[in-house]
């Protein structure tokens, strides 16, 4: 797994919920434990999305060509891609993300819709202050990362009503965090790991914290194989269970507040076979300064062994972990997500 596991795990989270000012590119400080490359002070171009069309309701963002994201995404060096104008960008296709990419919408209002992002053997990525909303078809979600891409960092972005997944990450993708984000009006919100006969999925270690899963039904997410810490966030109002460890998994739940409606058992386990192994097993959840309200029942299992479980100091030095409380609560509700707030100079 190397040094650690993600561009801006350990990212000192309440510092950072606090701070929408904070330029990507200077992000250096945080992210170098983390990161064998030193991707953003490679990305010292900046690509500005200008392209837009003003329809009788709305504003549109190009799909394609001079001037629009997807045209920036290509080129095959370090970018910084900012927007110059708000607006909705409808996707045709899946738009293929290449490395060293950062996405900023911070100054601007950036929805995508009718497809999602592709992160498809890439490295070092940043997607910051988006909207996605209403991805139609099948396998559609709205950020797909697959296979074996790594280091990339979901930041402050809402995400709603796809056909498939929020964010799925699978295929031996790993070194992911996912932070300040907020999931609504959706089933299938996060899946880690693809299925049960991919075991390769074992080398993926992923971060989500300080986001806020809002109503959303189920995979909160749902975890084979892979190593995950879960830390400061809110979810409530779960329509089937929060969180989900299945073969081989194994979740570190770290002062996260789960609050239940009607559905009250917050962690469900499942069982599957790995093809390299005899017997059908499931996953591993350690619940750790977690608050559970109203009502929720953590319907936490024994591990069989606590022999060879992972502790996320294994792999990053520091993070930040705020008390789980009411005061915690109401901050994820208002600053997670898509925000107004302005873009900082470029390099």
């Amino acid at each position: 797994m190397g040094s650690g596991w993600s561009v801006g795990a350990g990212d000192h989270g309440s510092s950072l919920l606090d701070n929408p000012y904070i330029p990507y590119q200077c992000m250096d400080s945080y992210c170098t434990e983390y990161c064998e490359t030193d991707t953003f002070s490679l990305a010292t171009r900046v690509l500005s999305v200008a392209t837009l069309w003003r329809g009788k309701k709305f504003e549109y963002v190009v799909d394609d060509g001079p001037g629009s994201l997807r045209a920036g995404c290509r080129i095959k060096e370090p970018l910084w891609i900012v927007f110059e104008v708000s607006g909705t960008i409808e996707l045709s296709s899946y738009l293929n993300v290449s490395s060293y990419k950062t996405i900023d919408g911070r100054g601007q209002r950036i929805k995508l819709t009718g497809k999602g992002l592709r992160l498809k053997e890439c490295e070092h990525v940043i997607i910051c202050n988006l909207e996605f909303e209403g991805g139609r078809g099948h396998d559609v979600d709205g950020i797909q990362i697959k296979p074996n891409s790594k280091h990339i960092w979901i930041d402050r972005c809402s995400l709603k009503d796809y056909d498939d997944g929020l964010i799925d990450i699978t295929r031996q993708s790993t070194n992911i965090t996912i932070s300040r984000c907020h999931f609504s009006n959706h089933d299938k919100t996060m899946l880690i790991g693809a299925d049960a006969s991919h075991h390769g999925d074992r080398c993926m270690c992923i971060t989500i914290h300080h986001c806020f899963f809002d109503g959303t039904r189920q995979r909160h997410p749902r975890v084979r194989y892979a190593k995950v810490h879960l830390y400061n966030n809110y979810t409530r109002n779960w329509g089937i269970y929060a969180v989900c460890a299945s073969v081989e998994s194994q979740i570190f739940s770290q002062c996260n507040i789960y609050e239940a409606g009607q559905k009250k058992v917050a962690f469900k386990y499942l069982t599957e076979k790995a093809p390299d192994k005899e017997e059908a097993s499931t996953g591993c959840i350690i619940s750790q300064g977690d608050l559970f309200m109203s009502g929720t029942q953590p319907g936490l299992l024994e591990p069989a062994s606590t022999g060879g479980l992972f502790h996320p100091s294994q792999h990053y030095q520091t993070w930040t972990v705020l008390p789980a409380t009411k005061e915690l609560k109401n901050l994820l509700q208002r600053y997670t997500g898509w925000q107004d707030v302005p873009r900082p100079p470029g390099p």
